[in-house]
């Protein structure tokens, strides 16, 4: 099990997307350095994430519910410490 309180939140957003989706390709960007001051940065520089992935887990899925995939595998970090996540989600073969 991994210990959530040493591992910088973008590593444990990848590893809850890859154990959830398998994806062929995953990116997670920390943006919260943009969002400095703003509504919703509580400090720690961990708030605001971007996320493009590619996952056969939405082929046949409309983007919705894509976004849906993505945010039940972080429920529970939307709930506490993500405050904003910007998805990208493809499943292979759709337009990049």
């Amino acid at each position: 099990m991994t210990d959530t309180a040493t591992v910088p939140l973008a590593d444990l957003i990848a590893i809850r997307l890859r154990d959830a989706l398998d994806p062929t390709h995953l990116i997670v960007t920390n943006d919260s350095h943009h969002h400095a001051g703003h509504m919703g940065d509580d400090g720690t520089g961990e708030t605001h994430f971007s996320v493009e992935i590619v996952a056969a887990a939405f082929s046949g899925q409309s983007r919705v519910a894509r976004q849906r995939l993505v945010n039940r595998a972080l429920a529970d970090l939307l709930a506490t410490r993500i405050h904003a996540l910007a998805i990208r989600a493809r499943a292979a073969g759709d337009a990049a």
